[in-house]
């Protein structure tokens, strides 16, 4: 598993409001547009240093498309997290949600904002064809990045094997599912998985899972985004274990 933390510009009032409170954040800089903006944040150290920039600023860091809202952080990437962390984690139901080449971040950060509605314990995804953690994935997840750690491995079928070996049940989401997912009795360790936009589980992470599940749709429209589909399961499976 990779180690990096690599710096960038988080930006939005409840992103950079959920870092501001996280304590494992390392923070370098914050760059507001007003005094009324500052006024919306928790209450800032005095060692963090803070500065008043304009809009000319924001639009040439951030992008002209960027909804900052007057509010960016100079941070670092939080590290991944470890397999013996959640091997520790004391709960007889779990949920890990595991990402097979989802790549768009802005589908990525809805799974993992959906993720801590659901009480997530980690989202699991590859150092390749996956976001890293950016300014525009921690605006989509809009605060929940620091609430579902994220682990990040080479090879996701090791990442299904660790898994499986603390325990966790593998649950993968396909068209050709055998099961319906009403049907499905969530209990105990259980890890999601959900394929790419369009071309869905690769065939080695289909036969990597204990079971093959199947959304029901309507016949005339069968497809839904990846960050929907993840929303249904998760909240099925939330229900389920309560």
């Amino acid at each position: 598993m990779k180690h990096h933390a690599s710096k960038y510009f988080m930006y939005g009032i409840h992103p950079c409001t959920a870092a501001l409170n996280n304590p494992d954040r390392q923070i370098e800089e914050v760059i507001y547009s007003s005094d009324k903006i500052l006024e919306k944040l928790p209450s800032l150290p005095g060692a963090l240093r803070t500065r008043q920039a304009d809009k000319n600023w924001f639009d040439k860091t951030l992008g002209q498309e960027a909804v900052h809202q007057g509010i960016a952080l100079r941070l670092s990437a939080l590290d991944p997290l470890g397999i013996n962390d959640l091997a520790s984690i004391e709960a007889s139901n779990q949920l890990v949600v595991i990402l097979d080449q989802v790549s768009d971040p802005h589908n990525v950060g809805a799974i993992i904002r959906t993720a801590a509605a659901f009480g997530a314990k980690a989202l699991v995804m590859t150092d390749r064809h996956a976001p890293e953690e950016t300014g525009v994935l921690a605006k989509s997840a809009s605060g929940a990045l620091e609430l579902v750690p994220i682990m990040r491995y080479a090879n996701l079928a090791n990442a299904i094997q660790e898994l499986k070996d603390i325990g966790f049940w593998m649950y993968g989401f396909a068209e050709s599912g055998t099961q319906s997912l009403s049907d499905v009795k969530f209990s105990g360790k259980v890890g999601l998985i959900m394929g790419a936009e369009g071309s869905g589980m690769r065939e080695l992470t289909k036969k990597n899972c204990d079971f093959l599940v199947k959304l029901e749709t309507a016949d005339q429209f069968s497809t839904l985004n990846v960050s929907n589909a993840a929303a249904i399961v998760m909240h099925q499976v939330f229900t389920r274990f309560s």
